[in-house]
């Protein structure tokens, strides 16, 4: 009888078996959700390298003008009257009497000259009006005594002639003489500097002892005069809104160190021509100043009522691109991508812009333009936040 051997079978207990069988799902398990996060940072990472490659651009809104607004404008003002007063004569400032901030009234003196050689040539003058007088009478009577001889026969016709010929001549030489008096006695009234009209001394350029030139046009003014009791107000108005100056109205201006105070003018009239150098038409206006507290010089604050052109729209200045086409302004087109809008400035307020062309109000406007934007590029509106991914930020 033959006997089968009986081999023991070696195996692990179930419990063995079963924790094994976890730890490997478990890890599985693991390695599929590190994969996964892994995707997902490197899809995070793509998009955001991707937006970091795209610029960031900030985006406003224009502001639409109403068809009737409040225009501010720089202007200056002058005296209503002014004038530099110059010397008729030549001599030597006697005297003065007047100085700067003085009023005066017209007619007053205001210096004196001393004019000698001026006062020799008005008596030498004089004395040759005597000589002419003299003669005139002397030729009247020699004219007649030839004129009786004539009539006995006794000198020729032609003697006669003569003799009433030289009295006709003495007697223009008499009224030569005179008015060569009078010439240097108007000359004479020059002696004494007056003022032409009541006003303010603003300059007084000489003093005691100055030697004076006559009719110095190119040298500076003895004094100088202006009637400050009203102001004439000069502003420029930019072309898009001269229809908008019209007879009869009224502007206010404000004048800086004078505590906010307001003042009316009303206007005079205007260039009627715009200027080529700065497209604008210059406006006069008179103002009132009867406690005279403007003066000439001062820069106002004008604030008049326009009609502003059609489709205008306000803009901030640091939208603007000067570039060789012109001044620009890109917007978000289709898509964001940009578009470059070549813009016509209608008046520049300083830190705004007012556009008359080529921008609407609802078009959506790229605010600090860096200089390399072109047409076409693909842009994002930056958002007020952005958090980076953690990645990027350990980086």
């Amino acid at each position: 009888m033959s006997h089968e051997a009986t081999v023991p079978t070696s195996g692990r207990p179930p419990r063995v078996r079963l924790a094994l069988a976890i730890g490997m799902a478990l890890a599985a398990v693991g390695v599929i959700a590190g994969l996964s996060l892994r995707a997902a940072e490197s899809h995070e990472l793509s998009q955001w390298t991707l937006a970091q490659l795209t610029p960031s651009v900030q985006v406003i809104s224009a502001s639409a003008l109403s068809s009737t607004q409040g225009l501010t404008l720089p202007g200056h003002l002058d005296a209503w009257i002014a004038t530099p007063i110059h010397a008729r004569v030549g001599g030597y400032l006697k005297s003065w009497n007047v100085d700067i901030g003085e009023k005066v009234k017209a007619g007053q003196v205001l210096a004196s000259i001393d004019t000698p050689e001026l006062d020799q040539q008005f008596e030498q003058a004089k004395a040759e009006l005597v000589r002419a007088q003299a003669n005139v009478r002397l030729a009247d009577t020699t004219a007649k005594r030839w004129q009786n001889l004539l009539q006995s026969h006794s000198v020729s016709k032609q003697e006669a002639d003569e003799k009433a010929s030289e009295a006709e001549t003495a007697r223009a030489n008499v009224l030569a003489a005179k008015a060569d008096v009078d010439r240097l006695a108007a000359l004479e009234s020059f002696k004494q500097i007056v003022a032409p009209f009541d006003g303010t001394v603003t300059a007084r350029n000489t003093d005691i002892g100055d030697l004076i030139t006559a009719n110095n046009d190119g040298g500076q003014p003895l004094f100088s005069i202006a009637d400050t009791s009203k102001m004439r107000l000069y502003t420029q108005v930019p072309q898009s809104y001269a229809s908008s100056i019209v007879p009869g109205m009224t502007v206010k201006l404000l004048v800086l160190g004078h505590g906010g105070e307001t003042v009316n003018g009303t206007l005079i009239g205007t260039s009627r021509a715009i200027s080529r150098t700065s497209g604008t038409l210059l406006a006069q206006f008179k103002v009132e100043n009867p406690r005279q507290d403007l003066l000439p010089g001062d820069f106002a604050e004008v604030q008049l009522a326009t009609h502003a052109p059609g489709n205008s729209v306000t803009v901030p200045a640091t939208t603007l691109l000067f570039r060789a086409a012109g001044p620009q302004i890109a917007v978000l087109g289709k898509d964001n991508h940009v578009v470059l809008r070549d813009v016509h400035i209608a008046m520049d307020l300083g830190d705004k812009l007012i556009i008359d062309q080529g921008l609407h109000p609802d078009d959506r406007i790229i605010d600090h333009p860096t200089d390399s934007l072109a047409q076409g590029d693909l842009v994002q509106i930056a958002q007020p936040t952005h958090d980076e991914p953690s990645h990027a930020k350990n980086a």
